[in-house]
């Protein structure tokens, strides 16, 4: 392995066009992050022997009391020990969940003048084009361009690709109710009513956010991140991507190796599920590797309360404990999202933040 690096320091506008500058062989230094360098190599620590659980949606959703009853008792187990999931026959037709992906690649491929009209500023502008997490805050930066864009309560989109607008309000819209769906279920399997969680954060009028990634080829991979380990904040992440592997996630201290089954959906817990349950249902921990030969496209959509809603644990939760005290401090959602995606991204560190000390 080649262990130089280019000595240059590069102020990054977009991955993609350093990705394809001519005879790139060597990462800029700024790229190169001390955690993946020699023996703590992101490959060192990656446990194959596991598998990731897979949650039945048509379960999930069942007329069979039965049936539901032990798909929510599943659904528990996944969010207690895993925090994430796969979830099959979930309805969504495969042909929208690859128009996604297609147009998303599209938009990454326009030309650089089309994409900077969407550059933003601020982490609550309805739709912003940009690389690596926060480039004013960060030393080091990652190996991906992303495309966020707020789809609900107000809906928006890209101009380009033409056809971009109605694919992604479609999929966003019933991507919502699978969610919806799914925090019903995790109502119940905290012994709450089934609407519990969707009254007392308005998920009405609660945040989605479309995020499409762009992670290309990398000449060094082995030196650089295309996302750090984080948790997300809000309640569920949903997630699909070209079949390129680079999702990883944490389970009992070890990385594991996110082999999706194809027109599956990828669920992750965020930070405002754990703090709803007080804890009982870890936000999950999860990081991007990149690659030297194909690039990655994901598009993850995250969905959360409603930015005014103050979000603290669940009161029901609370008079069920032997000792019923909240873990963590009541704070506004849309308050929670400026301060953790106005920062460096690392682990859970903005969780950590709200965490009241256990006695």
């Amino acid at each position: 392995m080649e262990e130089a690096t280019a000595p240059l320091v590069v102020k990054p506008s977009n991955i993609k066009e350093l990705a394809e500058s001519p005879d790139l062989r060597f990462i800029p230094s700024n790229y190169v992050h001390n955690s993946c360098y020699s023996n703590s190599s992101a490959t060192n620590d990656i446990d194959d022997s596991d598998s990731i659980p897979i949650v039945d949606f048509s379960l999930l959703t069942s007329h069979d009391s039965h049936q539901r009853s032990t798909a929510i008792h599943h659904l528990a187990k996944t969010c207690q020990d895993w925090g994430f999931f796969m979830v099959v026959n979930h309805g969504i037709p495969e042909n929208l969940m690859k128009s996604v992906i297609d147009c998303t690649y599209e938009f990454f491929n326009l030309p650089e003048e089309e994409k900077h009209k969407f550059t933003g500023k601020h982490v609550l502008d309805p739709i912003r084009y940009g690389t690596s997490f926060n480039t004013c805050k960060e030393k080091v930066f990652f190996w991906r361009d992303f495309l966020k864009v707020f789809v609900h309560p107000h809906f928006h989109s890209p101009t380009k690709p033409q056809s971009y607008r109605d694919i992604m309000l479609e999929y966003s819209e019933k991507l919502r109710e699978v969610a919806r769906k799914l925090l019903g279920g995790i109502c119940e399997s905290l012994g709450l009513e089934e609407s519990y969680l969707d009254k007392d954060l308005e998920l009405e009028s609660g945040l989605q956010i479309f995020i499409g990634n762009y992670y290309p080829p990398c000449p060094q991979p082995e030196l650089t991140m295309g996302m750090p380990p984080h948790s997300d904040h809000g309640l569920l992440t949903l997630l699909i991507h070209n079949q390129v592997g680079g999702l990883q996630v944490q389970h009992q201290g070890k990385w594991i190796n996110v082999n999706a089954l194809p027109n599956s959906l990828l669920v992750n817990t965020g930070d405002h599920l754990e703090i709803f349950s007080n804890g009982k249902y870890k936000s999950n921990l999860h990081r991007a590797v990149v690659n030297n030969k194909v690039t990655r496209i994901s598009v993850a959509v995250a969905h959360g309360p409603s930015l005014d809603t103050i979000v603290r644990p669940a009161s029901p939760l609370m008079e069920k404990e032997n000792s019923p005290s909240a873990y963590y401090i009541p704070m506004k959602y849309k308050d929670y999202l400026e301060m953790q995606q106005s920062n460096q991204l690392n682990a859970k560190s903005c969780l950590e933040r709200v965490k009241i000390p256990r006695s």
